[in-house]
């Protein structure tokens, strides 16, 4: 009986392709090309020896031009682009001295002008940093400060996002002496939401202290009171 799972009925490589006795191709051989004969389709098949060699033929019904048409779908299709969303970034200042009207009172910082602008934009108050998607946003912040009072006194300065102080978000510059100046600055990396805001915050002991802007006076161009930038060049 023949091997059901030997689909081809392969002969043994003991068995001779040709009958010595009669000169006739053997039973065993006989039975494997038949077996392949039929496996391939018992001459039914519409893919010729000839489609094999030379490739798809001109047909529509034969499975090599299904082939054929959607490798040429393939080859003239666009490829796919990941589509890269544009950073959001802002750069703001001021031209204007901010002052405090009480000691120990917390005031935002405003801004007046807009340098750059990609989805990061100052609202309504102008103390307020809108970004317009969720991401980690890098930002940095420099203050000019200056007192015009005679006795050391402090400035402190720190973050607020949608109304809530950042926690340990907090600066501290001592100025010492009348019309002793100073620079704070400081870099905080916060994830925000979409429609989030924040705002620099300040407070001072001496109403003296200010967040001041100076004229430009050649050679040097003018300082303005606070200069902000905000990037999200940092992906999550």
């Amino acid at each position: 009986m023949p091997d059901a799972t030997n689909t081809t009925n392969i002969a043994s490589s003991r068995v001779p392709l040709v009958d010595p006795d009669s000169g006739l191709i053997t039973r065993e051989w006989f039975r494997f090309f038949n077996s392949l004969f039929r496996l391939t389709g018992s001459g039914e098949n519409p893919t010729t020896l000839q489609d094999v060699q030379i490739g798809p033929d001109n047909g529509t019904d034969s499975g090599l031009a299904v082939v054929r048409t959607q490798l040429q779908d393939l080859a003239v299709s666009p490829s796919y682009t990941p589509q890269v969303m544009p950073n959001r970034y802002g750069t703001f200042l001021d031209t204007t001295t901010q002052t405090a009207a009480a000691i120990n009172t917390a005031y935002a910082i405003t801004f007046n002008t807009t340098q750059l602008s990609n989805g990061v934009t100052v609202g309504t108050p102008t103390s307020r940093i809108y970004v317009d998607r969720l991401g980690v946003f890098n930002i940095q912040f420099s203050a000019q400060l200056n007192k015009t009072t005679a006795t050391a006194k402090n400035v402190y300065i720190w973050i607020r996002v949608n109304g809530t102080d950042l926690t340990n978000s907090a600066t501290l510059v001592t100025l010492a002496g009348s019309s002793a100046a100073a620079v704070a600055a400081r870099n905080f990396v916060l994830e925000l939401n979409a429609g989030s805001y924040f705002e620099l915050m300040w407070s001072t002991n001496d109403t003296g202290c200010q967040i001041t802007t100076v004229a430009a006076s050649s050679p040097v161009p003018a300082i303005p009171s606070v200069i902000l930038t905000v990037t999200d060049n940092i992906r999550i």
